[in-house]
């Protein structure tokens, strides 16, 4: 049984049917600010469009390369269409130096490029002209389809010379500067789009695209005649836009005060970007094992758990040597385990602590600490879900989601369908989706759409 004071601790992660509406209406009347031009500057959800205007019908055909820059790792894709819905993909992954993310801009992608040289001369595909969708996932001002403006770094990089450049024109001067192979950077887009766009080729009703992972964002299917920041002369031609919501920025005017705890503002405190992207910091992988470690660095200080244990105080210093030391993964194995067994509970325990054997009351205790964080977290995805697929024309729409938080968390789609459940207008026929790589494939059928058009 859980201890009550357990429950009590707690609490303040656990979201009451007024505090889900709440979120709700403030964050619709946000995605509304932030598509007019009146109060765009002011709004925190900035609605980016995205110059995306043709989803994929399935008979795409060709060679694509798409590159995936979104987080610690980068990857190379090369993504053969197939026409009838059909598509191979070969790629490759490769680091970025923690040095390069936090180093001169030029440096990084000039790095890029000897990577994707690499890949290009490994697939014998040196003289071939090949298309690049270029999919990076940070906040950009689309001016068209391939021109991003880089708004701010976020995700631990932080490159000198980038912000405020088109991240676009900076890849490909780093291809020319090395000359080496025909690449075409025709398309720039946040890895949320590339999700949409990759549901989308295998479902038609995709009109929402989410990303759960190191970073949470999401993107949809607006209007054009909603969307004041397109430029003038794109309105004409399509009905409607991808908006890259960057949806993680919601809260920076105070709009989520009254469900943040005491160790939501911890994190944000000492993180690279303080008082930014707060809805982020509520549901993204790279924050909720570090929420998970402060709730147990609380529920030591108040004998909450280990209680048996003399060694508590030598528990405690564990958790505050440093803040990654509760992996976000843990959260969702912890979750998977099986009681009373609690193999993988143990395991991490004895991993992160030295203590033998764990008691199925510590395990229990454990488990529940990482529930409630996650199921806070899925709560308030599905709260900008639901905002999202409300304001799309049509009637049936599907969901793409991909991301390692949502992949890999045992309960995320269910705690997600709950709130959705209560949201969604009733007239609307919804489903989610797994995305199979959004950010490679998605990439190059935008890659693809776009020579189409042209």
């Amino acid at each position: 049984m859980l201890d009550a004071e357990v429950r009590e601790l707690m609490q303040p992660f656990v979201l009451s049917d007024y505090q889900v509406q709440e979120v709700y209406s403030r964050f619709c009347l946000e995605v509304a600010r932030g598509l007019k031009r009146s109060t765009h500057p002011q709004a925190n959800v900035k609605c980016f469009p995205t110059y995306v205007q043709d989803l994929p019908t399935g008979d795409e055909m060709g060679k694509y390369l798409a590159l995936d820059l979104g987080g610690t790792n980068f990857r190379v894709l090369l993504v053969s269409l197939k026409g009838h819905h059909d598509a191979t993909v070969d790629s490759q992954i490769y680091a970025v130096p923690k040095d390069l993310m936090v180093g001169p801009g030029v440096d990084l992608f000039d790095h890029i490029a000897g990577c994707l040289a690499k890949f290009v001369e490994k697939h014998d595909m040196k003289t071939a002209y090949l298309p690049l969708g270029f999919t990076f996932s940070f906040p950009c001002v689309q001016l068209g389809l391939k021109e991003g403006i880089l708004v701010r770094w976020t995700k631990g990089f932080d490159c000198a010379g980038v912000e405020g450049e088109d991240v676009g024109r900076m890849l490909h001067e780093a291809i020319q500067r090395r000359g080496d192979a025909d690449i075409a950077v025709v398309a720039i887009l946040n890895d949320t789009t590339g999700t949409l766009m990759s549901c989308a080729h295998r479902n038609a009703d995709c009109r929402v695209g989410v990303i759960v992972g190191t970073g949470c964002n999401a993107c949809y299917v607006e209007d054009v005649e909603n969307v004041d920041l397109l430029r003038a002369d794109f309105k004409k031609t399509k009905r409607s836009v991808i908006v890259n919501a960057e949806w993680g920025a919601f809260g920076e005017g105070g709009q989520l005060d009254f469900v943040r705890t005491e160790y939501d503002r911890e994190v944000d405190e000492k993180s690279l970007n303080r008082s930014e992207q707060l809805f982020e910091k509520m549901t993204a992988g790279m924050y909720l094992g570090n929420l998970v470690r402060l709730v147990l660095l609380r529920a030591l200080e108040r004998k909450l758990i280990f209680k048996q244990s003399s060694r508590r105080p030598e528990f405690a210093s564990v958790l505050q040597r440093n803040e990654e030391v509760f992996e976000t993964r843990y959260i969702s194995e912890i979750e998977d385990d099986s009681f009373p067994e609690f193999a993988s509970t143990r395991k991490i325990v004895k991993n992160l602590f030295g203590l033998e054997k764990a008691s199925v009351e510590d395990c229990q205790t454990l488990r529940y600490i990482c529930e409630c964080v996650a199921k806070r977290a899925a709560t308030l995805v599905a709260i900008g879900v639901s905002g999202l697929v409300n304001r799309t024309s049509n009637r049936r729409v599907i969901v793409g989601m991909d991301g390692s938080v949502y992949r890999y968390h045992p309960e995320f789609d269910a705690y997600m369908r709950q709130t959705l459940q209560k949201l969604v207008k009733e007239d609307k026929e919804w489903d989610i989706m797994l995305s199979e790589d959004g950010s490679g494939r998605g990439a190059a059928l935008v890659a693809a759409v776009a020579s189409k058009t042209k």
